[in-house]
This record gives structure tokens, sequence and C-alpha cells, in this order.
């Protein structure tokens, strides 16, 4: 029993990238910016080392005696009560000790000592499951009424664990015997290996490729410097970006096919050994979604593919490609402008306070403590691990955020994002028990996302030339594609993996490539002649590590749909809007996401949040047509 993930990994595929745009509001904290920590002091969690190992070993004993407790619940509600509360104390430094080695072993992906920490709390999560895989079932066996009893005796047991007992009575019919469950527990450590091994190889391991620049300089081509890249001007140079950094992965493709797969099979397995119907139906009873959100969000964004064809035809158009539109035309900006302005970290902390102002003053003031604090690794160095995420698993200390800094619009952008995190993270911190805060991705990227949009909304109408609108309009556009279609194109690779395995079909890296192919050239329009689609990018599914989060990525698309309807009515209701959405992450884990959503007036089972993303998006493209007839 887990009442909290151990560890959180925000953030959409975080692209880093060269972006230009000259703006005054940036200077004002220039000159503050080289007092600005860029490293996290984790002495909030543990002052030391073997301060963290004394903690580890204390938690580790008491995990041992959990025991203790079995056969206890049925009771009392008092026994019930110290048993959870036991239980809930235990998950909770557990929590601590998992944030404290996971940072510290993305610090540096080299360092074995810390990989070991790393394994070492994933094991001590492993033992805490399977020391309490007893208590679902001797919960289930309890009862609806004789719990609903228990909570009319003991408000505090109420007032803490009721949502969690509510939602063990619902697992009822997925709920096995205690020595199934036991053993179910125990493959934790197991199910966990593929995600690491990818890790490691991503991160550490693989030998990427040297790059020679047009200036005659070389580069390790390695994620970042990849996501730099490929953003440059020059067609041909982006096609060798491109042509190097894939055609290193392709040399890996059986391997991390291979990886990959085990993942599959591993959360097959887990639905099997459950009595669900399928992988995705065991990963949306979870947080007891509607079948209908998932096909709803699938439907909805085919029936949109005309607009991503637009926006790609106008992409085409911008660049001045003569011949086919090609996969590595995607992310050099459509309207670059002369002067690449650099956006410190010190001038993203005073651009995202502006731009996310409408949010609140309470709001801003959690921002700014945030930034008071050492709460974020900022810069990136050879062996950090690469991407951007909020780590929030500490109820009790604060959240921390690992960013690559590269010191463009992009980055400024994922800055703010990883900052609605954090927020979100104090908010339903501060607002609900323990056991009542750990929300669910679908609620934790509509407060990211959300702020991503207010960012931009900010810039396009703080530009000072219409060049700059323009500049800011495609990132806007670009966001949509990346977050909304390019996700819900992930989101169906996943499922079309799964779908493989469950009906006895075997994968293999090959095979992994061919499918996320026929996807990309249906997205992609190549049959509509949009843009023609090299096989020798679609290793592409390799890199991505969100496919091994178990029906994750499908929620950045539906968190971005709801989080255009949030800003847009905060921009134009104002404080009834807003309260709405704080209100909305302030419940933090208290009820069911798709229930929060409800609650704060949108129904995600319904195609209206889809198409209104859509709009939009050709708003944002009529803008642009409209900028460029006044030049």
């Amino acid at each position: 029993m887990a009442y909290r993930i151990g560890t959180y990994r925000y953030g959409a595929l975080i692209v880093l990238g060269l972006m230009a745009l000259p703006l005054p509001l940036a200077a004002q904290h220039a000159a503050a910016n080289d007092s600005i920590p860029t490293s996290w002091d984790l002495a909030d969690l543990y002052a030391t080392p073997e301060s963290w190992s004394e903690s580890f070993a204390r938690t580790r004993a008491a995990a041992d005696k959990l025991d203790s407790y079995r056969s206890t619940l049925g009771a009392s509600a008092s026994a019930l009560f110290s048993a959870l509360d036991a239980i809930s104390a235990i998950n909770k430094e557990s929590d601590r000790l998992g944030a404290y080695a996971n940072l510290k072993a993305d610090e540096d992906l080299r360092a074995a000592n810390e990989q070991e920490r790393r394994q070492q709390a994933q094991a001590l999560s492993t033992l805490i499951g399977e020391k309490t895989a007893w208590v679902t079932p001797e919960i289930v066996e309890i009862g609806t009424s004789k719990v609903a009893a228990f909570e009319r005796e003991r408000k505090d047991l109420k007032d803490r664990f009721s949502f969690y007992l509510g939602d063990t009575l619902r697992s009822a019919p997925h709920t096995l015997g205690v020595e199934a469950e036991g053993v179910l527990a125990a493959t934790g450590n197991v199910l966990a290996q593929p995600s690491a091994i990818h890790d490691q190889l991503a991160d550490a391991d693989l030998p990427y490729p040297e790059f020679t620049l047009p200036t005659g300089e070389a580069v390790r081509l390695d994620e970042p410097a990849y996501e730099n890249y490929r953003r440059v001007s020059d067609r041909n140079e982006r096609k060798a970006v491109f042509d190097a950094f894939w055609g290193t992965w392709h040399k890996f493709e059986g391997t991390v096919g291979a990886t990959l797969t085990t993942q599959v099979m591993g959360d097959v397995f887990a639905a099997k050994a459950r009595k669900f119907d399928s992988a995705l139906s065991a990963a949306l009873f979870h947080s007891n979604m509607p079948d209908g959100v998932y096909r709803t969000l699938v439907a909805q964004t085919n029936a949109a593919l005309p607009t991503l064809h637009r926006y790609l035809k106008m992409r085409k158009a911008r660049l001045g490609v003569s011949d086919e539109l090609a996969y590595y035309d995607n992310y050099p900006p459509m309207f670059p402008l002369a002067q690449a302005p650099k956006f410190t970290v010190g001038e993203s902390e005073t651009i995202t306070l502006a731009a996310l102002a409408p949010m609140g003053q309470d709001y801003l003031a959690l921002l700014r403590k945030g930034f008071a604090g050492q709460w974020m690794n900022v810069l990136s160095h050879q062996g950090k691990a690469t991407g951007a995420y909020m780590n929030g698993s500490a109820y009790e200390v604060h959240p921390y955020l690992l960013l690559n800094h590269n010191n463009d619009y992009r980055s400024l952008s994922t800055f703010a994002h990883e900052w609605g995190h954090a927020v979100h993270t104090l908010l339903a911190n501060a607002a609900e028990p323990y056991e009542k805060s750990n929300y669910s991705t679908f609620i934790a990227e509509s407060a990211s996302i959300g702020n991503e949009m207010l960012l931009n909304d900010y810039m396009v109408e703080h530009a000072k030339t219409n060049a700059e609108k323009l500049y800011y309009l495609g990132e806007g556009l670009e966001s949509i594609r990346t977050t909304f279609f390019r996700q819900v194109m992930f989101a169906e690779f996943e499922l079309a993996i799964h779908e493989e395995v469950e009906q006895g079909r075997p994968l293999s890296g090959a095979h992994l490539s061919d499918i996320y192919c026929g996807l990309v050239k249906r997205y992609y329009g190549e049959a509509q002649g949009v843009m023609k689609v090299d096989p020798a990018y679609c290793v592409e599914w390799a890199s991505v590590p969100h496919f091994y989060y178990d029906f994750y990525v499908w929620q950045y698309a539906t968190s971005m749909a709801g989080a255009a309807e949030f800003t847009d009515a905060i921009l134009k209701q104002g404080a009834p809007a807003r309260a709405r959405f704080l209100n909305m992450l302030r419940a933090g884990g208290s009820d069911y996401p798709y229930e929060l959503y409800k609650k704060a007036g949108i129904d995600m089972a319904t195609p209206g949040p889809y198409q209104a993303l859509v709009a939009r998006m050709d708003r944002l493209m009529d803008e642009v047509e409209a900028l460029e007839r006044k030049k």
C-alpha cells in the first residue's frame, strides 16, 4: 500500500533548442543572475549521506515489523487507524528517502554509488509493498458497512484515510488473496528494471556520435545537443543531425526493443494477474478514469488531423521548403528573429512572475518562496539526467526541480512548466494530509501546461513588433503540435504495442519501428502529400522514456485541452475562474481526477475541451495569416 508515488517525472518530452526574442523585461533581472543558485541543496531532505543511511536503516527495520498489524484491522476503529497510521508514516519516510536517492542519482548517472542508493530506495519501496500486501485483502474482507461505521466512530480515520479506504474497497474485484498479493508486490524491483536500463543507456552509456558544426567545432550529439541543433536554419545541417543521432539509436534498435517489450510484458502480466481485460483498463482503473476519456481523446485528435496538416503546410511555406516537407523540418522556428537573446535563470524567474500574474498574489508568493530557496538543479553537464522534472515526493519538505536550462525561450517555457508542478505540490500539501495529497498526472499537467500558455500569451501581448508576435505565435502552435498531437500519437503507439502482446504477437525492435512509422506517416499526412517520412527516423520511439510509465503520455494531451479552457477562463473571468482552478489543485488526491475536473466545470469525456483546443490552434494560424498580410 503506497499513498504517494516515489518520484514525479513530470514535464512533456522537453525540447531545449535555439530560440530568439529580444525582450526588454529580461534585462531587468540580468544583473542579479550571478547570485542565483544553480544547484539544489538536498540538506533539507537529509543533512548528509550518512543521515540518509541512518534513516534508511530505521525505516527498513520498521517496515520489517509491519506484519505485526496483520489480522487486526477489523478489530476496531482504533486498530484500523493504528495500522494505517504506522504504514503511512513508513511510506512517508520512504518517499523522502526515495526523493533524495533519485535526485542524487540524477546529478551524475555515472556515479555507481548513487545508482546503488537509488536501487536501495526502490528495494525499500518493494519491501513495504510486500509487508503490506495483506492490507487490501483484509480491508476488502472487512467490507463497506463496517468500514463506514469505523469512520463514523473516529473522525481522524475519516479525515486522513477515507479516500484510500473507499478506493481500496472499489478494487475488490481486482484484489487477490494475501499470498498472491505478496507475490505481485515482490515483483516491484524486477518490473522497474526496463525503465532503469533505458535511462542508464540513454543518459550515460549510449555512444553518442561526434558531430562537426559548420564552424568546424565538434560536439557530442547527445540528447540535449540533438534537441538544440535540430532547430538550426540550414536544412542540410538538420538532416545531418537527424542522420547522426537516429543512426546511433538504430544500432541499438534490437536492444531497446527487447527492453521496451519487457516493460510491456510486465504491464500485461500485472493487468492479467489482477483480472483486468487489458493493460489500458488496468492503467485507467487506478484513477477511476472513464474509458470514454481516452477513447474520446484519440477520436477527436484523429478528426483534427486536417488542422495539424494545415499547420505543417504553413510550416513548409514559412521555411521555404521547395520539395517535400521532411520529418527534420518539424523543429526550426517558422519565424526566426535575427538576434537570439539569452534568458538566464534569473531572467526566467522575473518573466515567469510577470506572465503568471493572472494566477493571483498567493500563487506568486509561492513562486517567490521557491525561487528564494535552493530547490533547483538548473544547468546541464555530462552525466546529469536529461530533460526536466519536478520531484515533490518529500511531503514535509518542499519540491525539487531538475532542469537543463539552455538560456532560450524553450528553456523559459520549461521553467514555467516545472514550477507549475511545484506550486501545485505546495498547494496540495498545504491543504491536504499526506494520505490525500498525491495528485494524478491527469490533473498535474493542467497546472504546468496552463503556465506555459499564460507565458506564451504574455509574450505575444508584450511583443514590440509584428515579427516578435509571429515568433511567439509560431511557438504557441508548435506547443500544440508537440503536447497534443504528438503525445496522442505516442498514446496510440503505446496502446498498439500493448495490444500486440495481449493478442499473442511477438515484438522486436524492428516491429516497434514499423508500428511507429505507420503512425507517424498517418499523423503527418504522408498519404495526403503533407510530409514525406524517412523510415530511418522511425526508431524515434527508442529514445522516449515515457513509454516505460504505463499509459502516461496521453494525459499531456488531455491536460492541454483542460488547461486551454482554464487559462482562457482565467483571463476572461478573473477571480471566479482562478478560484475554480486553484481549488482543483488544492484538492490534491482527495478525489478522482475526472471528478475534480467536473467539479471545476469541465467534463473531459466530452468532445468540447478537445475541440476548443483545436479551435485555438486554428485561431492562432488565422492570426499569423492576418499579421503576415500587414507586412
